[in-house]
């Protein structure tokens, strides 16, 4: 008897620590899926409370398993980014949901679906990018904690696990500089103002946009601070700006003795910032204070650092590249050991003899063109660095229909079974706009989880159904013409989408409408407008649902920008008859569809121009700080370069079709346009339109943005219709 009540003791205490063991183990795993949780919480609300998460091994890759049990929805994963795209792929292939920049289609399911077989799915690559320099300020510039919130979970929920993200190295700046005896004035004139911080981190520019106040840098700076809390929760690894030897043009001026390289001028008629060379003492004393700066703001668990020496041109002459590379990575693992230098892939950079001493394993190229250029095959894969192929798909968040989709995934497939295989890392997202074609960067990142060559037809199904929550014939019709059109593979080899004549600067036999642009459409633009008409069949089923409506104005925008087009092409051709009716009449017809447009554009707030500047307002203080984002808004859009440089050819480098902007800038400048050919038609003089004057008093201008009522969309929709 004695020895029957030992063992049932013995087995009770065994029992007992099993379910402690148990229970311990439950509530460590729901800790590290609590931020998984939280964003359901906030984004689908409605399914949280039916989400069980388990944990997978810790140590494998990315992975997660999908499976449901009556009305729980079972996700077991390696961590908590494997989690959020769990998450993901179920809303997607199942409930048939979607989040994007531009609409959600997030609304409740019921009954939930079931998950009849389970999901198993690993990500075959250690890293999902995203982010470009860019995309910080011309989607980002003016974004408030709300707004990187949505931005953070929409990333997680796509996967990404590595993203750019400097906010706030104006704050590490001033700091650093201050301890070099830089004035708070000399250290205004380093800084960019809120909507060119992109081309200052890339050592393009110094001070443009500025000065910016003190309580700005701080925000920043208590923003970037936030960001990062949230990204460590999600399990996105932030990569900030590290020390590469940019420095201020000032700095020879308090150090005259220091190796210091002037970087002569960048486009648009900047003066860059000069370089430092990593082999003056200086060097390393200002890489000393600049990390233990990043240190004291963003704490010491930072494990990427980007950075660029002579990003689009710059002087090398003279300069040991090798030696110099060697040494910016020393100083970099100096004081974050274990850290990777991220290098971008653009043009000729990052230059060979730049990565001929680097530690390879602690170096990731980005190739930021691979939907134009193969040179990691012309350069043995970046001369054995690991590298991410990435798409930058649209350049300065124009406005356009455009997209490459089967040479993604045709792309990323060759590399994965060529002879670079073992350093090819990951696919990434790098636009520098992402309030677009939303569809690109969800085949993008999703291609970072299929170990498979995935077939455009098959995905695009599944893509139309999460992304309108409905299937519908004439929607996967016009789809099927979109592919054939606007999102053919491999059309060219061009960087970006084609631009619309609307945005360019008037004049005649007009080509591009920027400086590195083109307005060729290398699709039937005919075709395309019918598939645009086929979408709209679907209007009296698919109104209430936000994306199709979204994705309706800016088809038909497109349609409307290409007939414009042709349009042009008349009106040029009565002028050279100079038969003034018919020039006129075209002309007449010309402004006619930009002001449909407009209208058009007026429907989402995503194509309004009053929402790009009250986004900016809503950060000012004070009335300078106001006229500060006024003005870095309206010129980024325009001038974008020195408002005293007629000569700039930055100008309409990210022109958009909004509504608004159309009314306001477009439609007059091209009016000037008319105006003056018709007086020579007339066979009267006149001076040459000052372009550049009327775009520096529009972006100088205090007035408030005219407002223009709705209209009814069905009517606005039909009107813009008939005159395809």
């Amino acid at each position: 008897m004695k020895q029957n009540t030992s063992s049932k003791k013995i087995h009770i205490k065994a029992l007992l620590g099993l379910g402690i063991f148990i229970c311990i183990s439950l509530h460590a795993a729901a800790g590290i899926f609590d931020a998984t949780r939280d964003l359901a919480k906030r984004r689908v609300p409605w399914l949280e409370p039916h989400l069980v998460f388990q944990q997978l091994d810790e140590r494998a890759p990315d992975r997660f398993e999908l499976s449901t049990s009556g009305a729980q929805v079972m996700i077991k994963a390696s961590n908590s980014l494997a989690a959020a795209e769990g998450l993901h792929w179920y809303l997607k292939y199942y409930c048939h949901r979607s989040m994007s920049h531009l609409g959600d289609n997030l609304a409740p399911v019921s009954p939930l679906p079931q998950v009849k077989t389970t999901v198993s799915k690993q990500s075959p690559f250690p890293y999902r990018y995203a982010l470009n320099y860019c995309t910080l300020n011309y989607t980002m510039a003016f974004y408030q904690w709300k707004d990187w919130e949505r931005e953070l979970d929409w990333m997680a929920l796509h996967g990404v696990n590595t993203m750019l993200m400097p906010l706030g190295t104006e704050k590490i700046w001033q700091q650093t500089l201050k301890k070099f005896g830089f004035s708070n004035r000399e250290i205004q004139d380093f800084l960019p103002g809120p909507a060119f911080t992109a081309w200052w981190l890339m050592g393009n520019l110094e001070g443009w946009g500025g000065p910016v106040t003190q309580r700005m840098i701080d925000e920043q700076a208590t923003l970037g601070q936030k960001i990062l809390d949230r990204m460590r929760l999600l399990g996105i690894e932030p990569v900030l700006q590290g020390f590469y030897g940019m420095v201020p043009r000032a700095l020879k001026q308090h150090y005259p003795q220091a190796h210091i390289v002037d970087q002569g001028k960048w486009v648009g008629g900047f003066d860059r910032p000069s370089i430092l060379l990593p082999s003056d003492p200086l060097f390393h004393q200002m890489a000393d204070v600049y990390y233990k700066e990043i240190k004291r703001l963003y704490g010491a668990d930072i494990h990427y650092f980007g950075g660029d020496p002579f990003h689009e041109g710059g002087i090398t002459q003279g300069v040991d590249l090798a030696e110099a590379g060697k040494r910016i990575q020393q100083d970099m693992l100096k004081s974050f050991p274990r850290s990777t230098w991220v290098l971008q892939a653009w043009q000729d950079n990052p230059k060979k003899d730049l990565l001929k001493e680097l530690l390879k394993s602690n170096v990731l190229v980005l190739i930021l063109a691979g939907d134009k250029s193969d040179e990691w095959e012309k350069r043995q894969g970046y001369e054995g660095a690991p590298f991410i192929w990435c798409t930058a798909n649209n350049f300065g968040e124009k406005s356009g229909v455009f997209g490459k989709l089967q040479f993604f995934a045709d792309e990323v497939d060759r590399i994965r079974k060529g002879p670079y295989a073992s350093q090819f890392k990951g696919v990434g997202i790098v636009p520098e706009g992402i309030h677009n074609n939303p569809v690109n960067y969800d085949l993008m990142l999703e291609l970072g989880w299929h170990t498979q060559k995935v077939q455009l037809s098959n995905w695009i199904e599944a893509y139309i159904h999460s992304r309108y929550g409905a299937e519908n014939a004439h929607i996967s019709q016009a789809w099927n013409t979109f592919l054939q059109t606007a999102y053919r593979a491999g059309q060219n080899k061009k960087v970006g989408l084609p631009e619309d004549i609307f945005c360019a600067r008037p004049a005649w036999d007009i080509e591009k409408v920027s400086t590195w642009g083109s307005i060729k459409k290398d699709y039937d633009t005919v075709l395309f407008a019918q598939g645009v008409q086929t979408f709209f069949s679907a209007y009296d089923q698919m109104e209430q649902s936000e994306t199709y409506l979204i994705d309706l104005i800016d088809l038909t925008r497109q349609a409307l920008a290409n007939k414009g087009e042709n349009v042009y092409h008349q009106l040029t051709e009565a002028f050279k008859r100079r038969d003034s009716v018919q020039f006129k009449q075209h002309a007449h017809t010309f402004i006619s569809l930009m002001s449909v447009a407009d209208s058009l554009l007026s429907l989402s707030s995503h194509d309004r121009l009053s929402t790009w500047l009250d986004q900016a307002h809503a950060l000012a203080k004070t009335a300078d700080e106001k006229d500060i984002y006024r003005r870095n808004a309206r010129a980024q859009i325009s001038i974008w370069g020195p408002l005293n440089n007629p000569q700039t050819d930055l100008h309409d480098y990210a022109n958009k079709e909004w509504s608004g902007m159309l009314r306001t800038f477009y439609i007059p400048r091209w009016q000037l346009f008319f105006d003056k050919a018709l007086h020579e038609l007339r066979g009267k003089r006149s001076a040459p339109v000052d372009y550049f004057s009327f775009e520096k008093n529009w972006v100088l201008s205090k007035q408030d943005l005219p407002r223009v009522s709705i209209q009814h969309p069905q009517r606005i929709f039909k009107r813009a219709l008939n005159m395809l």
